[in-house]
């Protein structure tokens, strides 16, 4: 390239702007790509698993009064609420008879309720989620409404800034929360001012750092944590600070996996 030429690309003016045009680009692109493949996968799952997610909403139907499907309000992208569908693993009207924070012991858990919590079959409905664009199948798990209040609004922003997931590196991480919850002596407070912070902040550290094929690793991880009881390694790009406290509070729920 000719020097004066390439001293003239230098110093033009919309030079400056390329790289960040480039950038965000780049990101359309790669949310667009991403939605598609999420639409893809779940419309195949939603094929595939039709028959198990028929019997399982038979099963409910026969041994506990109550609809079939749960819908609980949760914060979407952009700071939309919607409505994330689950199968009925509670009483019905357990919502109103006890706080929103679950642990393993919960009275209020039906004997069917339970197998499906634990072999995480409640969570199927929320494959029409993703078909409806509410979620996608890798994110941030959506929080409830009332917890909302205690997110620092930058890092709400960070968080609803993509989609929320079935799964994520913070679901896989804290897959056992139910059982560490169980061991707290208050589990709401622990769950307020211990372990929701930690959430947040790997949650902003994966929407930070997402990319596909990291979602892709995300997904086969799921898939292998439904099968094999063991501790999953996952790779949370969270301070030093914070893994470290993460590592302390989650320990007994990885031995117990």
């Amino acid at each position: 390239m000719p020097k004066k030429t390439k001293k003239a690309l230098e110093v033009w003016p919309g030079r400056r702007l390329c790289a960040p045009l480039v950038r965000i680009m780049g990101i359309a692109l790669e949310q667009a790509v991403k939605r598609v493949a999420d639409l893809v996968a779940a419309l195949c799952l939603i094929t595939l698993l039709s028959p198990i997610m028929a019997l399982v909403g038979l099963i409910i139907r026969v041994s506990s009064p109550g609809p079939v499907l749960f819908r609980h309000r949760r914060m979407g992208k952009n700071g939309e609420p919607f409505y994330m569908f689950k199968f009925r693993t509670m009483v019905d009207g357990a919502d109103c008879m006890g706080p929103e924070v679950t642990i393993e012991s919960d009275s209020r858990i039906t004997k069917v309720g339970k197998f499906l919590r634990k072999a995480k079959l409640d969570e199927l409905p929320q494959l029409f989620n993703v078909v409806r664009g509410d979620m996608s199948l890798v994110g941030p798990r959506p929080q409830s409404l009332s917890y909302i209040p205690f997110y620092p609004k930058d890092d709400l922003d960070v968080i609803l800034s993509v989609r929320p997931g079935i799964t994520g590196p913070t679901q896989l991480w804290l897959r056992d929360e139910e059982r560490l919850l169980a061991k707290q002596d208050n589990p709401l407070d622990f769950y307020t001012n211990d372990l929701l912070p930690l959430k947040i902040a790997s949650d902003v550290a994966y929407v930070y750092g997402r990319t596909l094929p990291y979602d892709l690793g995300v997904l086969i991880k799921t898939a292998t944590a439904l099968f094999v009881h063991r501790p999953v390694e996952i790779r949370v790009p969270l301070p030093a600070s914070s893994a470290q406290q993460a590592e302390t509070k989650t320990q007994p729920a990885s031995r117990a996996a």
